[in-house]
Formats: structure tokens, sequence, C-alpha cells
């Protein structure tokens, strides 16, 4: 299960993770979140399960979100969820 962090900076917000080699920085939380899920959807594609961190400016722990690994489709099918996608806390 890869961890990804979304944290409040002075000016902005970061996001990071083991599977990127540098911090994505963005102006907004909002574009900050975006990409924390944009990088697990493509996590999942490849068959690795996420689990997002949403960090508040007090520091706190404002959510966190599951995002599980997709089984590969085959020809013509539908991707399928090796485990429902649930939110496991939200603020």
């Amino acid at each position: 299960m890869r961890i990804i962090d979304v944290r409040p900076l002075a000016d902005g917000w970061t996001v990071r993770s083991d599977q990127i080699e540098n911090d994505l920085v963005f102006l907004s939380g909002r574009a900050a979140e975006c990409a924390a899920m944009e990088l697990a959807n493509r996590l999942a594609k490849a068959g690795t399960p996420c689990e997002i961190h949403i960090h508040l400016r007090d520091g706190s722990l404002g959510g966190r979100f599951l995002s599980p690994a997709l089984i590969s489709p085959e020809k013509g099918a539908e991707p399928r969820l090796r485990d429902p996608a649930i939110v496991l806390e939200a603020a």
C-alpha cells in the first residue's frame, strides 16, 4: 500500500509520495488533492493500492481515502476493483 500525503506549506500545498522523486507543489489545496487523486488512480491502474492522507493547516489529519488496485481487464471487459473504494475517514 502506497501512501500519498497532501500537506500544507506556508504559501501553498505539497503532494508527497515514495512513488514520486520530487514533491509536487500547488497554490491551492484543491489542486493538490486533485493531483493526489490522479496519482492514486494511475497507480491503481498499474495494480498498486494507495491511501491518500489529507492534512489540514493545523497539521491534523483531515481525511484518509483508499484507492484500491484495479485488476487488469480481459480484452473488451470493464476494469473491476479488488476491493470496493471506500472513504476510510473524513473530517
